[in-house]
């Protein structure tokens, strides 16, 4: 169930970030030969209306647009029909095309995150807006360190941490008044200058109303600090009318933007420096099991998954990177300042090779994901 979800995330991503470059190129006058929901081989013609055949195709992983001259050869630019070539309209027209997957992605996230709002979205009680409550609020575990006394005691991304007790010596007993994190971190340390004792942590998973225990000894960190190898969050419900939804959903969009930029370029600084980056990389199995986690807790959690793969689809795509609409946007850059266009066998195999490179790397970051499992 949780491929056939993925699937469907991804198709339904993938297409509308193609029905952009789709419908602005229509609009542009540009022919559109195809239309394919998956990824070829063909597997048959759903139909076909004026010029454009709607097809679907064998992998179902997305989709793509067939753009009449968007890789430039005799036929497109000098033929019969060169008028209607993608490479002969004007370049702005040809940005708009080009950036319009991109900004249908980052509508989509803006939509997704809105309905989320609406339905009642999980959002930390640090970044809510000011004079909302927040419902059903719980201390949330947000990460577990792997081998940690948390992991080995059985806690997991997204349980609701409800009671904190610590078991001394001659049976004494203490407990946890206020559960935040600031006051759940200081009840750990506490135990600093002292025998480290065992921890039980009372918590609710998912939407199952069971009180659940875990116990566990704390170790000690680097610095010496008792931890027990979580991080966490004060979580509770935003719901919001119809337009504030809208206002917060666009401002979410902006900031998981802004994160999702500032994080891949710190990932691809750390390549560039000759670090190891693979741990910081998902692939499509990996995904697989975070949206089960995601499923497991909700529609609201779903489409907020939804929503930032939308966001890190459109900012993937707005690299300059050869194959990506970030990388053609560039070569139109080039062909601005340089007032002729780039010539047309130096700019298709520069797209070539950057497909085959990224699919390479799309192999890789699925071995590890799939490594990871074994």
């Amino acid at each position: 169930m949780n491929i056939i979800i993925f699937i469907i995330i991804l198709l339904v991503l993938v297409l509308v970030h193609e029905a952009g470059h789709f419908f602005t190129a229509k609009g542009f006058g540009v022919r559109v030969d195809e239309f394919g929901f998956g990824f070829p081989p063909k597997m048959m013609t759903l139909f076909k209306k004026g010029e454009t055949e709607y097809t679907l195709n064998w992998l179902p992983i997305g989709g793509f647009v067939k753009i009449f001259g968007e890789d430039p050869n005799e036929e497109n630019t000098n033929g019969p029909e060169a008028s209607r070539s993608f490479v002969n309209k004007p370049r702005w027209q040809q940005a708009i095309v080009l950036f319009a997957g991109i900004a249908a992605n980052f509508l989509l996230a803006w939509l997704l995150f809105s309905i989320g709002f609406m339905t009642g979205l999980p959002t930390s009680v640090q970044s809510a807006p000011k004079d909302v409550v927040l419902q059903n609020t719980h201390l949330t575990v947000l990460s577990v360190l792997k081998d940690s006394p948390a992991e080995i005691a059985g806690l997991k991304t997204g349980d609701k941490i409800v009671a904190v007790k610590s078991f001394g010596d001659a049976n004494t007993v203490k407990t946890l008044d206020q559960i935040n994190p600031e006051a759940f971190t200081n009840f750990i340390r506490s135990q600093k200058d002292t025998e480290i004792e065992e921890v039980e942590i009372s918590y609710l998973r998912g939407n199952d109303a069971t009180t659940l225990t875990a116990k566990m000894i704390p170790k000690l960190n680097a610095e010496n600090n008792p931890i027990i190898g979580i991080s966490m969050d004060e979580i509770g419900i935003l719901k919001l009318p119809f337009f504030s939804a809208f206002v917060e959903g666009m401002k979410l969009d902006w900031n998981v933007t802004k994160a999702t930029v500032v994080g891949l370029f710190s990932i691809i600084k750390q390549a560039v420096q000759g670090e190891n980056v693979s741990s910081s990389l998902t692939g499509p199995v990996g995904m697989v099991s975070v949206v089960g986690d995601a499923s497991k807790f909700g529609f609201a959690y779903l489409i907020s998954f939804a929503a930032l793969i939308s966001v890190n689809l459109a900012v993937i795509n707005l690299l300059p990177f050869p194959a990506l609409d970030g990388g053609r946007l560039l070569f139109l850059l080039i062909e601005k300042i340089r007032g002729k266009r780039l010539n047309q066998n130096f700019a298709n195999t520069a797209n070539m090779i950057g497909f085959w490179l990224l699919i390479l790397l799309m192999v890789y970051i699925t071995y590890k994901d799939i490594a990871k499992l074994l």
